[in-house]
Order: C-alpha cells, then structure tokens, then sequence
C-alpha cells in the first residue's frame, strides 16, 4: 500500500518537472534617435505648441512613437515627453514603425508611388481642371464645387498622386519645413512646391520692406507651376482657381518660403 502511494506521488512530479513553462517574450527594444542639430521639443504634434525646450545636437532621445509622417513623440534624456520633427535633418531615427495608416494627414496613398517628376506632372494636371471653381473660404473638405486656397491644394494632391495634405495652410507649411525643403527664394523653387504666402498689405513693395518674414503668419498658399506662374485661389473677385504671375507683385513681396511636399 506504502508502495502505491509514493508511486502516486511520484509519477505526476516527473510529469510536471518534464514540462516546459514559457516566460513572456521580452519586450522589444524601444526605437532610438540620435539630434543632428538643435530642434525644438513640443507639447503637441503641431508647430505652433508650446515649446517645452531645445534637444541639443548630439543628444540622445527614446523614439515612443511615430505620430504621423512628420512628427515623433519622445522621450528627452531628462525624462520629459513632447513631440519633435521627423526630418532627418534634425534627428537620426532607427527601429521606427509609421503609424498603420499611411493616409492620415501628411501620409502618402497608394497612389504616390512613381518618380517625383511624373508626380509633380499628375498634381499640376489634377489642379489645373478645377480653373475656375468658385472661391469659398472655409470651404468643405468633403466636395469640389468650391475651395479655399488650402482646400484646392490638398485637392490637387488627393486627385493627383492620392497623397492626403494636412487641411490647412499653416499644417501644409509645416510639412514641408518638417521634410527640410524649405526655401526663403522664390527662384529657387521647382514646379510642384508649394508657396507660402503672409497677408495682403498692397501692391507697393514698400509695404513689405522692414517686415520680419519669420515672424509672420501664413495666410495662403499655392502651387508652383515654374516661370514665374502659380496656381491657386484666393478670393471670389479673381474668379476663384487661376494661375498668376508673381515677379514685380504683390505675390513676390508676400512670400515666406516654399518648398517640396513630396
């Protein structure tokens, strides 16, 4: 009986010690971003936030998140969280996974593919067949019978390449400062950017001479076709979408920067 006993015992310890528990698999290594040059740490995923302080170049941060396709939210080596530019030129970034929609604001559809110059050709020709759609500001996002100026190029992207702007023109200007395409001359721009523009003050250029551009609010943009030309809309008196010239006018006068959304 004794005997039968201790095999009982016995028998289900060997089975149990046989067994192979599995530990949790441990956790993935968080992404990590190395500062290039000095950038500025954000409350929120927008440019206009509060600053919370400068990342210096050569500092280390935890990458906790891909926000959208210009903006990171980290962690600073003090410990502090806020959201940071995704542009190389600021930071080197490994072991990012973007967001699982890439059609959210600034992302790129399927239909972005291809070399940048058949793209900036379908944009163009996207934004061209809507010469002459009413001027609306504010205008709905949701239909094409009219546009403001940021509604019409976030049109011309959709239609053209499939790639979804951010809905206004400060987001747009954003973007594209984020991807370190930014230029202050006009001249050095290509067809397909993207023009920033601060508020009407005249047609005289000395209404605009003594200005600090950096310090100025944008108001409208546009995109540019090249020679001088650009494509937008920007009140119901010009007869809604239109292609001006902007040497010698008000235009050239306004302009902040410009650059590549692409």
């Amino acid at each position: 009986m004794k005997k039968q006993l201790l095999t009982l015992v016995l028998v289900p310890a060997l089975i149990f010690g046989a067994v192979t528990i599995p530990l949790p698999k441990e956790a993935s290594a968080a992404s990590t971003g190395r500062i290039i040059n000095s950038v500025s740490l954000r409350q929120s995923a927008n440019e206009n936030s509060t600053r919370i302080r400068y990342l210096k170049e050569g500092e280390k941060v935890t990458i906790l998140s891909k926000v959208n396709s210009w903006w990171y939210k980290v962690k600073a080596s003090d410990g502090r969280e806020g959201y940071i530019s995704t542009s190389a030129k600021y930071i080197q970034a490994s072991g990012v996974t973007s967001p699982g929609d890439s059609n959210t604001n600034g992302g790129s559809g399927s239909g972005s593919s291809g070399s940048t110059s058949a793209n900036v050709q379908k944009i163009i020709a996207a934004g061209k067949k809507y010469l002459g759609t009413p001027y609306e500001y504010g205008s709905s996002r949701d239909n094409t019978r009219t546009f403001d100026c940021s509604d019409f190029v976030r049109q011309a992207f959709l239609d053209g390449i499939g790639k979804k702007l951010p809905s206004d023109s400060r987001g747009q200007g954003s973007y594209v400062k984020s991807l370190g395409h930014a230029k202050t001359n006009w001249r050095d721009l290509k067809p397909g950017d993207l023009m920033f523009f601060m508020s009407y003050k005249g047609t005289s250029q000395s209404n605009y001479s003594g200005i600090n551009k950096s310090t100025q609010t944008i108001t409208h943009v546009a995109i540019y076709l090249g020679n001088g030309q650009i494509l937008s809309t920007y009140s119901k008196d010009s007869g809604g979408v239109r292609i001006d010239s902007i040497e010698n006018r008000h235009w050239e006068y306004r302009f902040l920067f410009g650059g590549s959304a692409l």
